[in-house]
């Protein structure tokens, strides 16, 4: 299946950019179809908590202000989930798309940024709830290392290698300033993570096999701003 335009472009839209490696799960589908199916995930979930057994993908669509087209197109890229007439079991659907989303299954995370970021993110509940554990937090002011965030301790980044070589990260948080970024993303490959979340706003240069995902929140909010200017 080739790329779509949309693959193609590559620009961060929002906040939140790919750059166009392997992603961790299905590397065929298109950054916005993942977004959505996201979406999608959450809304059924809502349903979920309404005692909602079945939706079509007309509700699904107004639900989510998209097109029920789009939700069928989308939902068919993964596989064939629903009933022509009947619409889709809400928790047959959430649970196939928490699969596809890799929702599943635990992943060993590396914090790299004790910073007032980084102390957010870790304190982020619902990471630990879909399956992502923040198991070590990084930085490199020695005015910090030693110290216990919930009980756990903030390592020197240098020493990262040797943790990752026992605890076996699959994805590394960079919450560090631009200048340092690179470096530190640098030193998150050399420690075998295969995705970074990065959250400096900076562009990467990194291994094709590293998946990677940048939330830049100075773009959302000049996102943000042009739409009250208008």
């Amino acid at each position: 299946m080739g790329a779509s335009g949309e693959e193609q472009r590559g620009r961060r839209d929002a906040g939140a950019g790919e750059r166009h490696k392997p992603s961790l799960h299905m590397d065929r589908a298109s950054s916005s179809t993942v977004t959505r199916l996201s979406s999608y995930y959450r809304l059924l979930g809502e349903l979920q908590a309404e005692r909602v057994e079945t939706v079509s993908s007309g509700r699904l669509a107004e639900r989510g202000g998209i097109t029920s087209a789009q939700v069928r197109k989308d939902l068919s890229f993964f596989g064939n989930f629903g009933r022509r007439g009947l619409g889709y079991n809400v928790a047959q659907l959430r649970r196939k798309i928490a699969e596809i989303l890799g929702l599943t299954r635990r992943w060993r995370v590396a914090l790299l940024g004790a910073g007032n970021l980084g102390l957010a993110l870790f304190a982020y509940k619902p990471f630990q709830k879909q399956g992502f554990c923040i198991e070590a937090v990084f930085d490199s002011d020695p005015r910090k290392v030693g110290e216990k965030w919930d009980g756990v301790t903030i390592r020197a980044i240098g020493e990262l290698p040797q943790v990752a070589a026992t605890q076996h990260f699959d994805i590394a948080i960079l919450a560090v300033p631009e200048s340092s970024a690179q470096d530190v993303a640098d030193v998150a490959v050399a420690a075998g993570v295969r995705g970074i979340l990065n959250f400096a706003p900076v562009t990467l240069t990194i291994p094709d096999h590293v998946a990677l995902r940048e939330v830049d929140l100075s773009i959302a909010m000049e996102s943000l701003s042009y739409s009250l200017v208008k």
